[in-house]
């Protein structure tokens, strides 16, 4: 299998890498490709405060400022770029400073494969306005020239109305650095026998983590 040398996620919250791509962000950054991720937002009207709580609606932007750098030093993403969006506002954005900020990024780490969210397959509807931005962007560049896309959908129905995923990795090598990158978002999230710091790796979170699914994007 050939392995992209330059590799560009964009979300448009902390945390959204660590589910659905942290295993395949460290495969690449483990292989010596250069890895970068641009975040669109702080999610900072993330409802969340840790669990117990420790965070307020004044603290929590920091915090998960803090946690999405510790996720990204955990997968081995060197290059982290906050594009400096206001949480829960993606879909009411000017599409054009979406594209420009997003394009700017591309046009500067000339990635061979994007990751992002499929729009309107992804639920949030932050994530779907990030998916089409990024879909807007990279359908502008030449054929010949145009990185290859991979989309995360899991809305109801997905596989109805696309089809099968065509790229399904098994990430369980790299279930070390997924793990750190979920527990990393400290303030969002407890999942039992990850966020405890157990060391043994249970069967049941192999199944559960061990393989991430992308449709890649057809523009014509």
């Amino acid at each position: 299998m050939s392995m992209e040398k330059r590799v560009l996620a964009v979300f448009p919250h902390p945390d959204d890498e660590s589910f659905g791509v942290s295993g395949t962000l460290a495969m690449y950054a483990a292989s010596g490709a250069e890895v970068a991720y641009a975040c669109l937002t702080l999610g900072e009207m993330g409802r969340n405060m840790g669990f117990p709580p420790f965070a307020n609606r004044v603290t929590l932007p920091g915090f998960r400022r803090r946690e999405l750098e510790a996720s990204c030093q955990a997968i081995g993403i060197r290059d982290l770029r906050l594009l400096g969006f206001m949480d829960k506002t993606i879909e009411f954005e000017d599409p054009d400073l979406l594209d420009e900020r997003i394009g700017a990024v591309v046009r500067e780490v000339k990635p061979e494969l994007v990751i992002t969210f499929y729009p309107g397959f992804s639920v949030h509807p932050d994530h779907d306005a990030c998916g089409a931005a990024v879909v807007r962007v990279i359908g502008r560049i030449p054929r010949g020239e145009r990185p290859v896309v991979h989309a995360i959908a899991f809305s109801h129905g997905c596989e109805q109305a696309l089809g099968k995923p065509d790229v399904i990795r098994n990430v369980r090598p790299y279930l070390k650095q997924k793990f750190a990158s979920i527990r990393a978002h400290r303030s969002q999230f407890y999942v039992p026998g990850i966020s405890d710091g157990g060391k043994k790796i249970s069967r049941e979170l192999e199944e559960r983590f061990g393989t991430e699914r992308f449709w890649t994007y057809r523009f014509d």
